[in-house]
């Protein structure tokens, strides 16, 4: 029989880590990350650590760092201070007045989970449903100043052994840098990303895409603008995939109905937490379309949760889930998150299965936040 569990005391820590690389999107260029972790404390002394990955400024999502702290520290944390419970779908239903704010829900729901395993001593992947052991991870690359250096990055992941890579791109780098990577690499995993940058104005220019042999196009158009990615999909046999358009298993409903997609990328921040995106898998894998996990330069707390969530079957494509170091030169767990010639393998320790630094963690912090005994 389950024991009721209760949340006494929550804390926020809004985290600055310096990138190895500063990363290029369409949208925008960053040299470090702010991200805001969950700590959740048990009656029990347990502890369970979540990741809120939003970034800085409303250029992926509407939410920032700001919105976040705001949303979590006055609605989703008060919501699940001295609640009895047994199961994390059961808090997650406890905020679901909260529209919206799904990277604030995320870091909440992720932290529930990961507090849920460790009370019952399983891994997360486990209680998540995993049947993994491995995943095969992938790397994204950002814009680069000149295709010469773009081929330098693509290399240095190559040789790292990741058999899948992902290049950002937006009007002006294109055709071009996918060309040049095809022609240096003609039998990589290679897709692209444009964080829906164009308009349907560019449907001709996108076909060109077609003759790469591309694994897929992620997001080429604004996220609620399902016609033209369907408009798309009829033209190219390249598979079109969808990110920021799928916030929820409704979403994805339409997205279905419409044909907008031949390819699901499951962010656990964009979905609201492990909870919305274990259902967007299921229903993705009832609909025969294979599913890969996307990321958000996440820290090593959020990085091993998406690395549970890849254990589930359907997630069949490398996901983004490569090693620390590709990012941070040292992460907040211990060990790092490690990939072996392109493979990281799944925690089988309780919980998160890796120890949180949490000297590392208060020497980055540049702010933080206690709801329960310890508030002032």
């Amino acid at each position: 029989m389950s024991t009721d569990l209760k949340i006494v005391a929550a804390r926020l820590h809004r985290v600055r880590m310096p990138l190895v690389h500063e990363f290029q999107t369409s949208s925008h260029r960053k040299a470090f990350l702010d991200h805001i972790l969950v700590e959740l404390e048990d009656a029990s002394g347990a502890v369970g650590w979540g990741e809120i990955a939003s970034s800085s400024d409303p250029f992926y999502a509407p939410e920032t760092v700001e919105s976040c702290w705001h949303i979590a520290s006055k609605y989703l944390l008060p919501a699940v201070l001295d609640t009895p419970w047994t199961h994390p779908d059961q808090l997650a239903r406890r905020w679901s007045k909260v529209r919206g704010n799904n990277f604030a829900k995320a870091g909440v729901d992720m932290a529930t989970w990961v507090l849920w395993a460790e009370t019952q001593g399983l891994p997360l992947a486990t209680v998540l449903g995993g049947t993994r052991t491995e995943v095969v991870a992938g790397v994204s690359l950002g814009i680069e100043p000149t295709i010469d250096e773009l081929l330098g990055q693509v290399q240095r992941q190559v040789d790292a052994g990741y058999p899948r890579v992902k290049l950002k791109i937006a009007q002006g780098w294109d055709v071009e840098p996918v060309r040049a990577v095809r022609t240096a690499y003609p039998e990589l995993d290679l897709h692209v990303d444009a964080n829906g940058i164009y308009t349907a104005d560019d449907l001709a220019h996108l076909q060109q895409l077609d003759a790469y042999r591309l694994t897929m196009i992620e997001q080429p158009f604004a996220p609620r603008d399902l016609l033209t990615h369907a408009a798309l999909q009829r033209r190219i046999s390249t598979p079109v995939c969808l990110d920021e358009s799928i916030e929820t298993v409704a979403d994805l409903e339409t997205a279905l109905e419409l044909q907008a997609l031949q390819v699901l990328n499951i962010k656990v921040s964009r979905m609201g937490g492990l909870t919305p995106a274990r259902e967007a898998h299921d229903r993705a894998r009832d609909a025969g379309i294979p599913v890969w996990c996307g990321g958000m330069h996440e820290f090593g707390i959020g990085r091993l949760a998406n690395v549970a969530l890849s254990a589930l079957p359907g997630f069949t494509l490398p996901s983004d889930v490569s090693a620390s170091e590709k990012y941070y030169a040292r992460d907040v767990v211990v060990p790092a998150v490690t990939a072996v010639r392109g493979v990281v393998q799944v925690p089988e320790a309780p919980g998160l299965g890796h120890a949180v630094d949490r000297e590392l963690i208060s020497a980055n912090t540049v702010a933080e936040l206690s709801l329960g005994p310890e508030q002032e």
